[in-house]
């Protein structure tokens, strides 16, 4: 309950009753849907592989950059020597055709990128979308429009066609992981803004921020302690689904050749060198493609997952995991 309704209270002589612990509630609900946890515990096992890919790569006694000439038959275009892509104890996944490149190596390391490059993408949408957003709803009906109409014009843009056009004319210097963040950031702000917009609005109808504009608090303070504790919910929601489209987005990016570039191992640049490799080494696009689908998945299902226990009125979309209950026999 807001502050300025409870002094409100406080000065009538009403007794207002102590709110829930809503991170509690969140908790409960979200540990009852066996699919969120399972996505939950696969995205916090992504997460370690990217964060520790040095010591497992040390530990395989290899790194993603290292050439190993002696690995591939240069008789038959570069396909790896022996059964599975030249799997051995020394290369876990195989190598690379063409350059004998280690494939654990440069997964675990293009973890670092995909992820990374996501999460920072998602940052920048969430805050330039939250800013846009609370100042349209809050702002008077000028400011509303400008705001609305640019929100508008950034949500019709092609993001793929505007992210090339960004990144042909950024300099090679540059770089790449995070301009990549940062044009996927600043392309795709407008959903986050337009849902933080409508929600601005139906909040400051209500009757705790009509109390605290009757206690005289500035419109800034009114957005940070009224409407942002509001806000979370659907901003957090929506920022977990914003995090497999990122990659999708950075894999494609980097599958046209203007996202992240080689050296560098990214799980798109992967693939982008993968493609006509299909039939001679498959491990070598299945393994990026795989890694893909099971970030996309796991994250997509949590997401679903945070949004169902932070709206226990809504069901879940996927159905998965939650548990439904019977009715009761009358």
């Amino acid at each position: 309950m807001s502050e300025a309704l409870l002094a409100l209270e406080a000065g009538t002589g009403a007794q207002a009753p102590a709110p829930a612990s809503g991170a509690r509630q969140f908790w409960r609900r979200l540990r009852a849907q066996r699919a969120a946890l399972v996505a939950a515990a696969v995205v916090a096992l992504l997460v370690l592989v990217a964060l520790a890919a040095p010591l497992l790569t040390a530990i395989e006694g290899q790194d993603p950059s290292t050439y190993h000439p002696d690995l591939i038959d240069s008789g038959r275009g570069g396909v790896p020597i022996g059964s599975f892509g030249g799997i051995s104890a020394e290369h876990w996944l195989g190598v690379e055709p063409q350059t004998g490149r280690d494939l654990f190596a440069r997964l675990v390391y293009g973890a670092r990128v995909s992820l990374g490059v996501a999460l920072g993408a998602t940052v920048v949408q969430v805050l330039l979308g939250v800013g846009v957003g609370i100042a349209a709803g809050l702002g008077n009906r000028w400011v509303d429009q400008v705001l609305s109409r640019a929100t508008d014009v950034i949500v019709s843009m092609p993001l793929m066609v505007l992210s090339l056009a960004l990144m042909a004319i950024v300099p090679s210097g540059f770089p790449r992981p995070v301009l990549v963040a940062l044009v996927i950031g600043l392309v795709a702000w407008g959903s986050t803004a337009k849902i933080v917009r409508a929600q601005t609005i139906t909040l400051k109808e209500l009757d705790y921020v009509a109390a605290a504009r009757l206690s005289g608090w500035s419109t800034w303070r009114i957005a940070r302690r009224e409407l942002l504790p509001g806000l979370a919910a659907p901003v957090i929601t929506y920022a977990a689904l914003l995090v497999p489209m990122n990659i999708t987005v950075e894999a494609a990016l980097s599958f046209l050749g203007v996202g992240v570039k080689p050296p560098t191992a990214s799980w798109g640049q992967m693939l982008t060198s993968a493609d006509v490799w299909y039939q001679a080494a498959p491990q070598y696009l299945l393994l990026p493609a795989g890694a893909l689908f099971v970030t996309v998945l796991a994250l997509t299902v949590l997401g679903d997952g945070v949004r169902a226990a932070l709206d226990p009125r809504a069901a879940s979309r996927l159905r998965i995991g939650t548990g439904r209950k019977r009715e009761g026999k009358a």
